[in-house]
């Protein structure tokens, strides 16, 4: 099966070339990785982007994300997002993740947030998931979200941090480089709000 859209690509183009032509490999040391999870814990930071690589056709992102403890979900905490797939590798903590496509009391999230304009973009946010899948995630899972679907953290025991690769096909989010990894690590502390 697989080998058919092969076959139509190469009736279309017998002499097929790279989407990305001489375009580098990018490499992220866990030392980096290890940085953000420390700066996401002292600064009490969710979601952090790493990297966002244009790979020709499209884009792909590196975030490393850290959850605190979580008894109950707070209002309207379902994301969903209209391009961008998430993929989630878990390597500390456990968590219960619920997911699905029918969102229940849909709310536009505003184009001005931080992780629209920068991490995500457009989505909704939602009360809940009709009909959702849960998943008890733990240390090793690796749980692939596609644009459109719904995911709810609706339990944390204790913590969860998970290396997030996003897929954006249609380049709705800014690149960043190792050079802008490296400044946003070198910020100082921003003061926690209260």
């Amino acid at each position: 099966m697989a080998a058919l859209p092969l076959a139509g690509v190469l009736a279309q183009d017998p002499d097929p070339q790279p989407t990305c032509r001489m375009c580098p490999a990018s490499y992220i040391p866990n030392d980096e990785i290890q940085a953000y999870v420390k700066k996401a814990i002292a600064e009490k930071l969710t979601d952090q982007q790493v990297r966002d690589i244009d790979i020709g056709k499209s884009n792909v992102a590196v975030g490393v994300v850290h959850r605190g403890k979580l008894a109950q979900p707070a209002p309207e905490s379902v994301a969903e997002h209209d391009f961008v797939s998430e993929v989630y590798h878990v390597i500390e903590g456990s968590a219960t993740l619920v997911t699905g496509p029918d969102l229940v009391g849909k709310k536009r999230r505003p184009a001005t947030l931080e992780t629209v304009r920068l991490f995500n973009g457009p989505g909704n946010n939602s009360t809940s998931i009709r009909n959702g899948v849960t998943h008890e995630l733990k240390v090793g899972d690796v749980i692939v979200i596609p644009a459109g679907t719904g995911h709810w953290f609706t339990k944390i025991d204790d913590h969860i941090t998970y290396l997030m690769i996003r897929i954006d096909p249609d380049k709705v989010t800014p690149v960043r480089d190792e050079a802008a990894s490296k400044a946003y690590l070198s910020k100082p502390a921003r003061p926690q709000q209260r």
